[in-house]
């Protein structure tokens, strides 16, 4: 049997069935941050559930991140120590991501611009100091797991989207964590056949959603540059996106701070219990306890949900539909 087939590759040399290349040297950058910094708290927002191939946090405090930037595909390490942070990045778009990796941290944020008028805000303010609001400047990449998170349970969303970046992105540049995966291009996202969709758990109603966005992904990818109002409203022209879904995006691509997220089942309660004492606050109602933060009223639910205030369960938790098997 000697000489008949050709020696395999050795385990470690493969991702995702692609056999690996030797990992080139990485670009390294290192920024001193004006002030405290908690990559938890400020990268936190971007992790789509425990198991999201595109982020992995390592015992060694490091956080790595992929991207698809308009440079093409680049995996980001980031390290925070002595007051300084590190980062490292490998692919394509390691200088893009490098470039901008102190807007992504939250350089371009301002703390000093919040004025907590709740003992409760002040409090974990105090607490929680390293809080910056990320500003990844790719909308696609924040836009598509935010489709995917419609009206369904956050364990469905987060199923689909590790199912289908897994299956149909690529296999992270450098030496990223095992498994880690670049999510679609517009392109390949507009040519996942619908099947594919249905046995990741997405509904003929999300899935179009996305496909109508990627087709018009330069077009949205364009609104990183606008100001946040006028990106959600570039954002909500493509039907299926609508005020929930937008803000949830500019929240991340454009860090911005007052892009309050409306719509949603159990952030008016959670808003409504802490401030007011009203477990069942209604949207309305959470806008006007956070009217005295006008400008930073993103910020504001953002402290609310870190104080660990929230009103007990009502009812059991939603059951999964786990429409794939139908």
């Amino acid at each position: 049997m000697a000489g008949r087939f050709a020696p395999r590759p050795p385990r470690a040399a493969v991702r995702g069935g692609i056999p690996r290349q030797g990992v080139a040297p990485g670009r390294e950058r290192v920024w001193v941050p004006d002030g405290p910094l908690e990559l938890g708290l400020v990268l936190g927002p971007l992790r789509r559930g425990p198991g999201d191939p595109t982020f992995r946090t390592t015992p060694d405090g490091a956080v790595w991140r992929t991207s698809r930037t308009p440079a093409g595909p680049g995996t980001l390490r980031v390290t925070a120590r002595g007051g300084e942070v590190r980062g490292e990045s490998w692919g394509p778009g390691a200088e893009w991501l490098l470039d901008r990796l102190p807007r992504m941290l939250g350089a371009e944020d301002d703390p000093s611009a919040f004025v907590p008028r709740h003992r409760l805000l002040a409090l974990t303010r105090h607490r929680r100091p390293g809080l910056r609001l990320t500003r990844t400047g790719l909308v696609l990449e924040s836009l598509i797991p935010s489709v995917l998170e419609q009206k369904v349970t956050t364990l469905e969303a987060y199923q689909a989207w590790r199912l289908l970046v897994r299956k149909f992105g690529e296999p992270a540049p450098g030496p990223a964590p095992g498994r880690m995966c670049v999510m679609p291009s517009a392109r390949t996202w507009a040519l996942i056949p619908s099947w594919e969709w249905h046995l990741a758990g997405v509904d003929d109603k999300r899935a179009s959603t996305i496909l109508r966005a990627v087709r018009v992904a330069a077009r949205l990818e364009e609104a990183a540059g606008m100001e946040p109002a006028a990106a959600q409203a570039r954002l909500e022209v493509v039907p299926g996106i609508g005020p929930w879904t937008s803000a949830e995006t500019v929240q991340r691509s454009h860090g911005a701070p007052d892009a309050v997220t409306v719509g949603d089942l159990h952030l008016p309660g959670i808003v409504g219990f802490a401030l007011g004492g009203d477990r069942y606050a209604d949207d309305a109602e959470m806008l006007r306890l956070l009217e005295p933060y006008a400008g930073q009223r993103h910020r504001a639910a953002r402290l609310v949900l870190l104080s660990g205030r929230v009103p007990g369960r009502r009812a059991p938790r939603m059951a999964p539909r786990g429409i794939e098997r139908i």
